[in-house]
């Protein structure tokens, strides 16, 4: 209370009024060490786009934690199941992945029967 105050309500008014314009002044600061980490708030958000990405190209939720080992389960789920509300809401169909396309070797050549032939060690050889 401020001394010789006709009116000593209006001084806890006016103490009140300083404090909420204070506040709301500080409520648009960023203030360094406060708020979340860059860092942190990247690795959610790729781990929720992974997710997607992976409901997108039809690959089932194991598969995905198998191939992002690092990538956060309950964030990559959040962004799967995420994927799979607006492929269903905009009836969109998945695209399958053409990685798992390239994964997949194709056969050995076989080889012809004059190639066995000189594949054997000498003095085995038909001779004819």
């Amino acid at each position: 209370m401020l001394p010789h105050s006709p009116h000593p309500h209006l001084a806890a008014g006016l103490r009140a009024a300083i404090a909420a314009v204070t506040l709301l002044s500080l409520a648009g600061c960023e203030i360094p060490g406060l708020g979340p980490d860059p860092r942190a708030v990247q690795r959610e958000a790729e781990a929720k786009a992974i997710g997607g990405a992976c409901r997108h190209a039809l690959r089932g939720l194991e598969d995905c934690f198998t191939l992002n080992p690092k990538a956060s389960k309950a964030l990559v789920f959040a962004g799967w199941k995420e994927m799979d509300q607006y492929m269903r809401d905009n009836k969109i169909e998945g695209a399958p992945s053409v990685l798992t396309q390239l994964e997949k070797k194709p056969a050995a050549p076989t080889r012809s029967s004059d190639d066995s032939a000189e594949s054997q060690p000498r003095g085995t050889r038909n001779r004819g």
